[in-house]
């Protein structure tokens, strides 16, 4: 089964990444199940299931259940705040990410979120609304703006997802601490409603994704 990376980012903090592979029914037949289940979904779950149109998607959202295995749950341990966030019925924190054929979880004692993108020229044409974009034109190319605005994407909306209040803006409310493009950690920081928190950002690639979380 393609578990792509496993990283140990402390004692109490792991994160998961799938590399999608396998059709939706060997994502389904593979899948075990918890102690007492005769269903590999619960009924929340396998009805977004059947409402998906695209069989990535499906594939993606099998393949998270796979990393939840990976860490010790079943589909029946998650449910999802009615803001659309995951949870954990045991009290750990547990932020989840799907682009194109790659999916991860993180799973923490603290607040925490990721984000995996794969990099395209598009975000050159987005780059305003979330960054001001006049500080990336240093850059000698477009491959490197690409890389660069990809990363700060990531750890903003891992931020957005870890932080969860409705209203916060990735360009007037989340700054993103500048960092070398080798660097493989950064921090960030959010002021909202007259709260300033400061976040630690962790940075990579692979494949021509970028993958970002934060806590």
């Amino acid at each position: 089964m393609p578990l792509y990376k496993t990283i140990t980012v402390s004692p109490t903090t792991k994160v998961y990444i799938w590399k999608i592979e396998e059709s939706l029914e060997t994502l389904k037949s593979t899948l075990p199940l918890g102690e007492g289940q005769t269903h590999i979904l619960t009924p929340h779950c396998q009805k977004r299931l059947d409402s998906m149109k695209s069989d990535l998607h499906q594939r993606g959202f099998m393949s998270i259940r796979h990393l939840l295995a990976e860490a010790g749950y079943t589909d029946f341990d998650l449910y999802y705040s009615p803001s659309g966030k995951p949870h954990l019925h045991d009290g750990k924190h547990i932020s989840i990410t799907h682009s194109y054929t790659f999916t991860a979880i993180i799973i923490s004692d603290n607040p925490v979120g990721i984000d995996i993108e794969k990099q395209r020229d598009k975000i050159l044409r987005i780059a305003h609304k979330f960054t001001p974009i006049e500080e990336y034109y240093t850059l000698t190319s477009s491959e490197a703006r690409i890389r660069k605005l990809t990363y700060v994407w990531g750890a903003k909306e891992s931020l957005y997802k870890l932080y969860n209040q409705e209203g916060l803006s990735f360009l007037k409310h989340i700054d993103v601490q500048d960092f070398e493009m080798d660097a493989s950690q950064t921090t960030a920081r959010v002021v909202y409603n007259g709260a300033s928190s400061t976040y630690a950002i962790y940075l990579m690639e692979f494949e021509g994704f970028t993958c970002v979380y934060g806590l």
